[in-house]
């Protein structure tokens, strides 16, 4: 048989941009693009055939059926880590098992409900969310409610009281009854409306003004959160971008304070709720060294020592996440012959020792386009180096155990724009080795 040919099936139906990052990706490789019907005769002549596209259009059969012939851009299962409840709950089982985790520190404290009906909340804060009840009773302290299910900031409510939850679930039916919703609003529909997870909201958020990073005006300091992008490869190793992306709010920062007419404006970071002010709030971390810091009137600003410590301790919590996923093979489970691509938020707190890092979320397929022209480069150094990675090996080697794996590279080192986390031994189906 004549020498194996690499072909590739790339399918975005609704990411035209994510479609031109991949096309251009295999472009650099000259791997020739096929149609998805076309992959499984390429496959039985013995040819190999990379599937870098949404999750839906991906082959998964074909990708089990012929581990050494096929490359994945998804793994089948993952979603410990890509559904907020799963996500919560290898969290409080890593915090059991490992009472030494640094996830005690860096992911909120976190509850998990399930429910359709706002009249079962009152037997939910009587068992499952008595914890939660009872502080709700004594401290008043603000959280974060968010749909498992939802994403993109709809759903998102904030309360502090009973009270005021109870008022949440009570909008969400009525809002059901509503025969069209907003595009651009936080509403969300009753079927994603079963599984919530409960955040405790974070009080002492660091705040920056990159608008005006001349002004010491404390008044228009802002709210921010980091969207870092992880590469996942093989069974298993672990990638960050370099290039760090900070989502500030649309308007300064305020306390959060009991209202009827609650606004969430200061609060929300998310670009799809500011798709009107385009990419005018999306900076590099690294842009915002020299930054006053506003968010305490000490007059200090934001050093590359600070950037440096936000990626270290971003590193750290992945690692972790990832080890904590894997104790979970039911609900993540890494191939050899694939990678993935996740949007990991977090937020930063300011503490006098320091910026502390905080895990928010991770979701799979990342809405890359919110980005936005300025920063566009980024994305195609990420997909690049995504395909620098795999498709020379996968060329060479196929999807074999450990193909991708480059044990020249140390964690920490950084290679075509990417980070090294770490690469994580795998026992069978028992999760990792260490």
């Amino acid at each position: 048989m004549a020498t194996a040919t690499i072909f590739a099936v790339c399918v975005w139906p609704d990411a035209p941009f994510t479609r031109s990052l991949v096309e251009n990706a295999l472009e650099i490789h000259q791997i020739r693009e096929i149609s998805l019907e076309e992959a499984g005769k390429r496959l039985l002549e013995g040819h190999r055939v990379v599937f870098w596209s949404t999750y839906d259009a991906i082959d998964h059969e074909l990708v089990h059926k012929y581990p050494e012939h096929t490359l994945s851009s998804s793994y089948v299962i993952r979603k410990a880590l890509i559904r907020k409840h799963f996500l919560a709950q290898i969290v409080h089982m890593r915090n059991i098992k490992h009472p030494e985790t640094i996830l005690r520190k860096h992911v909120p404290s976190t509850y998990q409900l399930e429910i359709s009906f706002a009249d079962e909340l009152d037997e939910l804060l009587a068992d499952d969310l008595y914890e939660l009840a009872k502080k709700l009773e004594e401290t008043h302290s603000w959280w974060i409610l968010k749909p498992g299910m939802a994403d993109r900031g709809q759903g998102l409510r904030m309360f502090n009281s009973r009270r005021s939850l109870e008022s949440i679930f009570q909008e969400f039916e009525d809002e059901d009854s509503d025969e069209e919703e907003e595009r651009n609003s936080t509403n969300v529909m009753t079927s994603q409306l079963r599984h919530f997870v409960i955040q405790s909201y974070i009080p002492d958020p660091l705040l920056l003004n990159p608008h005006d990073p001349s002004s010491v005006d404390y008044s228009l300091g802002r709210k921010f959160h980091l969207r870092a992008y992880v590469v996942a490869s093989g069974a298993l190793s672990l990638y960050l971008l370099k290039h760090v992306l900070s989502l500030f709010s649309a308007v300064p920062y305020k306390k959060p304070e009991e209202s009827d007419d609650f606004d969430l404006t200061p609060h929300l970071t998310n670009t799809s709720l500011q798709t009107d002010r385009g990419d005018e709030n999306v900076f590099l971390l690294d842009e915002l060294v020299k930054n006053p810091i506003l968010s305490a009137e000490s007059q200090d600003t934001f050093t590359n020592d600070h950037a440096l410590l936000i990626r270290t301790q971003m590193m750290d919590i992945l690692e972790e996440i990832f080890k904590s996923a894997l104790e979970f093979p039911v609900h993540y489970q890494p191939l050899d012959n694939a990678f993935e691509l996740y949007g990991v938020d977090f937020i930063v707190s300011h503490k006098p020792s320091g910026p502390s890092v905080q895990l928010l979320e991770i979701n799979a397929e990342p809405a890359i386009e919110l980005t936005g022209p300025r920063l566009t480069w980024i994305l195609k150094d990420l997909f690049n180096a995504i395909g620098a990675i795999h498709l020379p090996a996968f060329s060479r080697h196929g999807g074999r155990p450990s193909v991708f794996q480059d044990e020249s590279w140390r964690p920490r080192e950084e290679k075509h724009n990417l980070l090294k986390i770490c690469d994580i031994a795998i026992r069978g189906g028992q999760g990792p080795c260490n």
